[in-house]
């Protein structure tokens, strides 16, 4: 395991629904769940983040973004239970990066690469985000990518008989070995 990095400094920015999420106690937190945003841009991602979906006058989000640049941004306390990724929002922690994924097709069958390496500055960012929630949350234990827990397939857009990973965030170009050598966290398996 590497040396603990400082801190990331954290912009504080909730989603309009906040307020709305059900709250929870931390120890309940035993898994982080890393996503990319397959979306352009920071700012677009907090445009749909701010969409409201459900009845309850919330929507999808993660609980921190990392921006290209390495900045953090949080969108949803970890306090709150976010919508992120289906069956594990009650005990985990969902963290977005910024990165175009299969962004705009992504259930197109001929859209299913990603190909956009994640920065360097992006990823000291995670790292040092995720060995600050370890010391804040004592109970975290597990880390999954969003592929992982989510496994359903889909139709692809241009062609119903063609069934495509519903989610693949992270992807392939995800450094799993630099995380894990970093931080005290064990890879979930299911």
């Amino acid at each position: 395991m590497l040396p603990d990095l400082p801190p990331p400094p954290v912009i504080v920015e909730p989603l309009s629904y906040e307020q709305r999420l059900p709250q929870r106690p931390l120890q309940q937190i035993d898994l982080v769940v890393i996503h990319c945003t397959e979306l352009p841009d920071l700012a677009t991602a907090r445009v749909a983040g701010e969409r409201v979906l459900y009845g309850s006058g919330t929507g999808n989000s993660g609980h921190y973004y990392i921006d290209r640049d390495g900045s953090v941004h949080v969108y949803v306390h970890p306090q709150r239970i976010a919508h992120h990724v289906r069956g594990f929002n009650e005990r985990a922690v969902g963290i977005e990066l910024v990165n175009t994924g299969r962004y705009p097709d992504w259930l197109h069958s001929a859209s299913q690469k990603m190909e956009e390496p994640y920065p360097g500055v992006q990823i000291a960012a995670l790292i040092a985000l995720l060995q600050s929630l370890r010391q804040q949350v004592p109970s975290l234990r597990y880390i999954a990518g969003h592929e992982e827990l989510d496994t359903a397939r889909e139709p692809a857009s241009d062609d119903p008989s063609v069934q495509v990973p519903r989610k693949l965030d992270p992807g392939p170009l995800f450094p799993w070995p630099r995380v894990l050598q970093a931080v005290e966290l064990e890879r979930w398996r299911p």
